[in-house]
C-alpha cells in the first residue's frame, strides 16, 4: 500500500490548478458516494486531483487517488487496500478508471456499506460500463455527468482569462449586456472556429498536431471494445457504423430514414435502431426527438447529431455542413444543463418551454413570429438584438 500512497502524493503534488473546470463547483462533494462519468479525455482525472489539491490540504494524510488500472490490483484485491487504508485512519478515497476493475461496482458497494466513515469518489470513462453499474450502486452513488470543454472554458484556457458562466435566462433576457461585456475584453468569433475544430477535449493543449489521432483512438475504442463486449454488437458490423458516423457528420442536420440507411450499409432496421441507441449511450451520438419522455431503445429518433462538432472534424468528411455545425454546437451546449427536444414549429425546444431557431446571421423570423418564448440564434454575429441572440453566447452555459 506504501507505493499506492507515495504514488498518490506525488500526482496531486504535480496538478496545475490554474485551470479549474466548472463542474468541481457543482458536485456535492458531501455525498459519501459520489460517480462521475464521462468520455474519455474529457478531464476527470485531473478534477479529482485538482479537487483534492485545493480541498484536501489539510489532511492530505487521510487522502488516497489510485487508478484502478495500477497493475497492483492485478494480484491484490480494492476490498483489501481500503481495509488497509481505513484502518490507518484514512477518509477520503479517490478511485480513478474504476472500469478497469473486474466487478468493481460490487466491491464498491460493500466498501461503502461496511465504512460508513469513507467518503468515496469514483470515475469511469467507459460510460456503458458506468450505465451496467447502476442497479449495484442504486441509492448509494450520486452521479454526475461531466462533458468537454465549454466555449468559456476553451477561452479561458487560450486566453488565461477568468471568464463567468451565464445561466440560460440571463443570456435570454440580457444578452446584449452580456455580449458587450465579453466583446470589450476578446473577440469571440476569432476563436470560435477553433474552438469547434479542436476545443472539446481537453488534451487538445497536449500535441495539437496528434488531437484528432487521439480522438479517433478512442472512438475506435468504444466501437471495437466496448460496444461488442457491453452491448453484444456484432464486430462484423463496426465498419458499418462507422459509415453511418460518416453519413451523419457530412449530412445537413441529418433526418433519418431507416429503411434506406439500413439497405445502405446492411443491418436490418431493428438492429440499427439498437446500435444507434448503443452509440447515443456512449457519447458519440445525440438523437434527437420532438417528445423525449419515454424513449425506447427501438424508437426512431426524428434527427441525429454527432455529440459534439470535433466530432464532425475527426471524420475527416470531405464537406461539413455549416448548418449542421451550428446545431451540433448550440445542442451540446445546452444539453449540459436543459432538455433539448425538437421544436415541431422550428429548429429546438428548451425545457419544454423556449423555442430556437438556429441559423446565420441572415437568419429571419419567420419561423418563430407567432410564437411565445422563440428566439433566433445566429452565427457570425458578435451582438444580438431583441430575441436574435449570437450563437458563440451559448458557449457560456457552463
Amino acid at each position: 500500500m506504501e507505493e499506492l500512497f507515495e504514488k498518490s502524493i506525488k500526482r496531486i503534488a504535480q496538478t496545475d490548478v490554474s485551470f479549474v473546470r466548472s463542474i468541481k463547483d457543482r458536485i456535492n462533494w458531501n455525498a459519501r458516494l459520489i460517480g462521475i462519468k464521462g468520455s474519455r479525455g474529457v478531464g476527470k482525472t485531473t478534477l479529482l486531483l485538482q479537487y483534492i489539491n485545493l480541498e484536501l490540504q489539510h489532511v492530505l494524510g487521510q487522502v488516497l487517488f489510485v487508478s484502478l488500472d495500477n497493475i497492483w490490483f492485478s494480484e491484490n484485491k480494492l476490498v483489501a487496500l481500503v481495509d488497509n487504508f481505513v484502518k490507518r485512519g484514512g477518509r477520503y478515497l479517490f478511485l480513478d478508471e474504476v472500469h478497469k476493475y473486474p466487478n468493481w461496482s460490487v466491491e464498491l458497494k460493500n466498501i461503502y456499506d461496511d465504512n460508513p466513515e469513507l467518503y468515496i469518489v469514483f470515475t469511469g470513462s467507459s460510460l456503458l460500463e458506468i450505465l451496467n453499474s447502476r442497479a449495484d450502486l442504486s441509492r448509494r452513488a450520486v452521479i454526475y455527468h461531466m462533458q468537454g470543454l465549454s466555449f468559456r472554458e476553451y477561452l479561458n484556457i487560450e486566453l488565461k482569462a477568468d471568464l463567468p458562466a451565464f445561466n440560460l435566462s440571463d443570456i435570454l433576457n440580457n444578452h446584449l449586456r452580456l455580449s458587450q461585456q465579453i466583446v470589450s475584453k476578446l473577440r469571440p468569433l476569432q476563436y470560435f472556429k477553433q474552438y469547434l475544430e479542436h476545443g472539446y477535449y481537453p488534451f487538445y493543449q497536449e500535441v495539437k498536431e496528434l488531437y484528432f489521432l487521439r480522438l479517433e483512438e478512442v472512438i475506435n475504442l468504444i466501437l471495437e471494445i466496448e460496444l461488442p463486449m457491453l452491448r453484444n454488437v456484432n464486430p462484423a458490423y463496426i465498419n458499418r457504423l462507422k459509415q453511418l458516423l460518416y453519413i451523419v457528420s457530412e449530412s445537413a442536420p441529418f433526418v433519418p430514414n431507416v429503411s434506406k440507411i439500413s439497405e445502405r450499409i446492411g443491418i436490418n432496421r431493428e438492429t440499427l435502431l439498437a446500435y444507434i441507441y448503443y452509440l447515443n449511450e456512449a457519447n458519440i451520438l445525440f438523437s434527437a426527438y420532438q417528445d423525449a419522455k419515454g424513449i425506447t431503445q427501438l424508437q426512431k429518433p426524428d434527427k441525429i447529431f454527432l455529440e459534439n462538432t470535433n466530432l464532425m472534424y475527426a471524420f475527416k468528411s470531405k464537406e461539413i455542413n455549416v448548418g449542421n455545425i451550428r446545431e451540433t454546437f448550440f445542442a451540446n451546449q445546452l444539453r449540459n444543463s436543459s432538455q433539448v427536444e425538437l421544436s415541431p414549429y422550428s429548429d429546438f425546444l428548451v425545457d419544454s418551454r423556449y423555442t430556437f431557431e438556429v441559423g446565420g446571421q441572415n437568419k429571419k423570423k419567420k419561423q418563430i413570429e407567432n410564437l411565445d418564448n422563440a428566439y433566433i440564434v445566429s452565427d457570425d454575429i458578435e451582438y444580438g438584438f431583441g430575441n436574435k441572440i449570437p450563437l458563440w453566447l451559448f458557449g457560456f452555459l457552463y
